[in-house]
């Protein structure tokens, strides 16, 4: 066929999909015929869910579906224009009031999604005179806000305050702005907050946090990793998603006021798109409504997430630095990947298999997560599990 969009030919991860859908080892685009929070089903079997970002398990709570099914009946399935023009409701201005007021910030932005609220954050403040200086392992929204932006990008080693010290140094007068996660989706391990933070200010820099795997799954009352690590002051611009531990859809940036006002008219993301429905605003209300008056799910979900940590690096397992319930186990090439992710699904446990380019050839990995509603019985299957495939990933180096 004559490839006329000049990008088909030849294309290595075409190629890897062909040959793994071939073999019946395809892990990507399954359809899920049921969820239930901690279970779901897929061509008839039922499987644990130890892949899933539904960190809190409201994804399903009474509370959290009665609102947006309410809020359905009120409002309809979509708010049918822009915030700027017809869209914004009153709930969207609550839900913004109470966010901030939950991140310790003046003022804050609602965005359909993540990807969303990240470029339109980033191209709203950014321009080809600053420089988005970025850690290696910040999610590709980020670096699609900065190309966005037009701002001169520059990338400093994961977590390494001293890179990150020599890159601003490389651009002294030039404005910059330090973006990191919060919480690494693909490492689970969290942003060095106090480090980065005294090497921005000592260099004129201001830092960003994106929280998306923070947000009401790390720090007191899950408010995230800035109050986690009591910096929250400290912290320009935070953004976080809804449709992880939030259980809903949408995405938030909060800051100083003045900031987020001049987004709300500059962030095209923002302008050029639905309004967030009133059906996952209504749900992000309720979610944040159960969070507060249950906090011990955050506490559920990291001791599930310890519990397993310590269980696989006793058999040997790399699990990197991970200290979240984002739990990395390291298989560093795709065909090891696949055939761990397939020998975890025959044993029930549904799971994440990320090869390159989602992380660095050599860096290949399976990707467990945790939610408060797993019960201890799906965390020894889960455990089970890994003790007999250790073969696969390190074959003899692994005892069970």
């Amino acid at each position: 066929m004559t490839d006329v969009f000049g990008v088909l030919a030849d294309d290595p991860i075409t190629e890897l999909a062909a040959q793994t859908r071939a073999q019946g080892m395809y892990p990507y685009f399954l359809p899920l015929e049921k969820s239930e929070g901690t279970e779901v089903v897929m061509e008839g079997k039922r499987l644990v869910m130890a892949g899933s970002s539904n960190y809190l398990g409201l994804n399903g709570h009474p509370r959290v579906r009665a609102a947006a099914i309410e809020a359905v009946q009120r409002f309809g399935m979509s708010c049918n224009g822009s915030r700027l023009m017809n869209g914004t409701l009153a709930m969207h201005l609550e839900l913004e009031e109470r966010i901030a007021r939950f991140l310790g910030k003046e003022d804050a932005l609602l965005f359909g999604t993540g990807y969303q609220c990240n470029v339109g954050a980033i191209s709203a403040l950014l321009g080809p005179a600053d420089v988005a200086v970025c850690d290696k392992e910040v999610h590709a929204c980020i670096l699609d806000g900065v190309q966005m932006a037009g701002a001169q990008l520059a990338r400093f080693r994961h977590n390494d305050s001293a890179d990150l010290e020599a890159v601003l140094k490389l651009y002294a007068g030039t404005p910059a702005l330090v973006i990191v996660d919060g919480v690494y989706s693909m490492s689970g391990d969290r942003a060095k907050l106090p480090e980065i933070v005294s090497v921005a200010r000592r260099n004129g820099a201001r830092v960003y946090v994106d929280d998306a795997h923070g947000l009401g799954v790390t720090g007191p009352g899950g408010r995230g990793t800035a109050a986690h690590f009591d910096c929250v002051p400290d912290i320009d611009l935070i953004t976080g998603t809804f449709s992880k531990a939030l259980a809903s859809g949408g995405a938030v940036v909060a800051g100083s006021a003045e900031v987020i006002d001049f987004m709300r008219h500059h962030a095209r993301s923002l302008l050029f798109s639905v309004a967030l429905s009133a059906s996952s605003t209504a749900a992000t209300l309720a979610a944040l409504d159960v969070l507060e008056s249950e906090p011990d799910r955050p506490i559920r979900t990291q001791r599930h997430a310890d519990r397993v940590l310590k269980e696989l690096r006793a058999m040997g397992y790399d699990c990197g630095t991970s200290e979240t319930p984002v739990v990395p186990v390291l298989t560093r090439d795709a065909p090891t990947t696949a055939a761990a992710w397939k020998a975890l699904l025959d044993r029930g446990i549904y799971t994440n298999p990320v090869i390159s380019p989602g992380v660095a050839p050599g860096r290949e990995r399976i990707r467990i997560s945790f939610m408060a509603t797993h019960t201890e019985a799906q965390i020894d299957q889960i455990i089970a599990a890994f003790a007999d495939i250790a073969d696969i990933v390190r074959p003899g180096q692994v005892e069970s």
